[in-house]
């Protein structure tokens, strides 16, 4: 092969790169917004399926139990798992932070309030992402891959009221319960951390934290995992019931789902949090 060859196989490469950058930059915004569009739409069309449905007393009971056993047996194991050394790591940190500052007393309301606020409905809604969310859609995109929704849409079935709605509520109900979990393990994991690890008192670690956390901390707790639980479950039946190509495009659809849902989550998160330090400033730390 000669000189000229090579360099002139180099630029083609370039401008190969160069052409594929062009296409990304002009067509992935559309699809974003496309994408953006249909999740709006089919959350709106969730919510109204679900009020006409428990109006008229049609909600379909034994699919949502069905879903919320197999989703609580799927993420409950994890999310425990996943506590645990969380907890304890917050309770590392804060205790250490407090010793530096010679603030001791006050590592149980800090890591109480950290659980609560930050790391439990966090941790919930990643594992519930992971976990639940992409079983979602690769059990919708599996449905579609078979042409089970052609077939209940060509039969007058809507598979957003068979299909998504039970789901929808059954993703919310194990992200409520999830969080719960985590709040309760987190804390009880920092606290044995604290008392007999760091050798701190056990009176202070809960005096603190009964002084400082306050009934709206729950709220904003179960307030997220109610948002949280949302997120995850339209993302994941959108891109459950957009799946095309075949297997591989039910693979692609799983990535898709838990990469989106995880950074819906944490921009949700962020937001959420400031809009409470704004409207609870003095309950802040």
């Amino acid at each position: 092969m000669t000189i000229t060859e090579n360099v002139s196989g180099g630029r083609s490469a370039v401008r190969e790169i160069q052409d594929w950058g062009r296409r990304y930059l002009r067509s992935h915004p559309r699809q974003s917004l496309d994408t953006l569009g249909g999740q709006v739409l089919l959350a709106a069309r969730t919510l109204r399926y679900l009020a006409e449905d428990v109006v008229k007393r049609r909600f379909q009971g034994r699919e949502f139990v069905q879903q919320a056993a197999f989703m609580a047996g799927t993420a409950f194991v994890p999310t425990l798992f996943v506590t645990i050394p969380i907890g304890v790591t917050l309770s590392i940190q804060f205790s250490l932070l407090a010793g530096q500052v010679g603030a001791t007393s006050l590592s149980g309301a800090a890591t109480g309030l950290a659980v609560i606020r930050q790391g439990a409905p966090l941790v919930a809604a990643i594992l519930l992402a992971a976990a639940v969310g992409s079983a979602v859609c690769a059990d919708l995109g599996a449905r579609t891959m078979r042409e089970e929704i052609d077939a209940m849409e060509v039969m007058g079935v809507s598979p957003i009221q068979r299909l998504v709605v039970p789901r929808f509520v059954a993703v919310i109900l194990i992200g409520v319960t999830l969080t719960g979990l985590t709040c309760f393990v987190g804390f009880i994991a920092g606290y044995l951390f604290n008392v007999y690890l760091q050798n701190g008192t056990p009176g202070s670690f809960v005096a603190t934290f009964a002084e400082f956390a306050t009934v709206s901390d729950l709220v904003l707790a179960l307030l997220k995992a109610v948002v949280f639980g949302a997120i995850v479950a339209i993302v994941s039946c959108y891109k459950g019931l957009d799946t095309r190509g075949g297997p591989a495009g039910v693979a692609n659809s799983v990535n898709a789902a838990v990469v989106e849902s995880i950074l819906l989550l944490m921009v949700v998160n962020v937001v959420m949090t400031q809009l409470y330090v704004l409207i609870f400033p003095r309950e802040s730390f």
